[in-house]
Order: structure tokens, then C-alpha cells, then sequence
């Protein structure tokens, strides 16, 4: 997180304050968490996009995982695949991602599932006294008829 621009956090959180937004997102949104040997090496969540009523269909989601993660690109496919499969069930129609860039590899996650880019925002992160852009994706979602998305 100090060593990153995958994420615009600038501190790392305090456990307390981390298990706080965990517990207010998780209230109304799925948010997994992947362990290996007892051990956390990815998590992912959908988070309100936009609060206005209108947008309560769509979501934005996020996934993060530990940069030694075992099969890291497989590790991103199944924490992926399950919150896509929930946020379908659940009726949501559009999920919204942020991509600060340079990241092929969360570019690569996301296109895998059919995400397309739907805009790209120059420089409005600042962080390690940079300037960072970030790129939109979003991916529609169908109801999957045998649950598996």
C-alpha cells in the first residue's frame, strides 16, 4: 500500500479502521476475502457506484491481492468470477471499475471478463509526488440462468 499506486490509500489503514469499512460495506455489498494455509492473499467487494437512486444498480467493484500471491492470475479469476457471479444474482446490471494505470495486469483480470473501457481520466490521483491516471471499465451483467456467471 505505501509501495503502490494500485490503490490511492496513502497510510496503511489500522486494523480497527480497516474491520470498520469492511463492516459498513459489507452491510449491503458482497465482500470476499481468499485465504491460502490461514493466510489472506486477495479479497474483492462491490461498493456503491453512485448514491442516487437511480444508480442502485449499478456497482463498482474492486479486488486486491497480495503481490507474492500463489497463481496470482488465477487467484484474481476465482475472487473475480464469485463477486461478478453474486453481484448477478443479486440484480445488479453494471459494474463499474477504476484502474489506475499503468496495470496491465488488473487490465488483463478485467477485459478477461468482458469488461470494456469507458473512459480514462488523465492525472487526478496524486500520489508519490505524481501525478496517476485512471482508466473506467464497466461490464454488464445478465442473470445467469444455472447460477454460475
Amino acid at each position: 500500500m505505501e509501495h503502490t499506486t494500485i490503490t490511492f490509500e496513502e497510510r496503511l489503514l489500522e486494523p480497527q479502521d480497516f474491520a470498520r469499512r469492511i463492516g459498513r460495506v459489507a452491510a449491503r455489498y458482497p465482500w470476499l476475502v481468499l485465504e491460502e494455509n490461514g493466510k489472506t492473499i486477495g479479497y474483492a467487494y462491490a461498493s456503491e457506484w453512485k448514491s442516487r437512486s437511480a444508480f442502485r444498480y449499478t456497482v463498482e467493484s474492486s479486488i486486491y491481492l497480495h503481490p507474492q500471491a500463489p497463481r496470482r492470475q488465477d487467484c484474481g479469476k476465482v475472487l473475480y468470477g464469485r463477486l461478478l457471479s453474486l453481484l448477478a444474482r443479486e440484480g445488479y446490471h453494471k459494474v463499474i471499475a477504476a484502474v489506475t494505470q499503468p496495470n496491465d495486469a488488473s487490465m488483463a483480470l478485467h477485459h478477461g471478463f468482458g469488461f470494456v473501457t469507458a473512459g480514462y481520466f488523465h492525472e487526478v490521483g496524486y500520489k508519490f509526488h505524481d501525478w496517476i491516471d485512471v482508466a473506467y471499465l464497466e461490464l454488464g451483467l445478465e442473470k445467469p440462468s444455472n447460477g454460475v456467471y
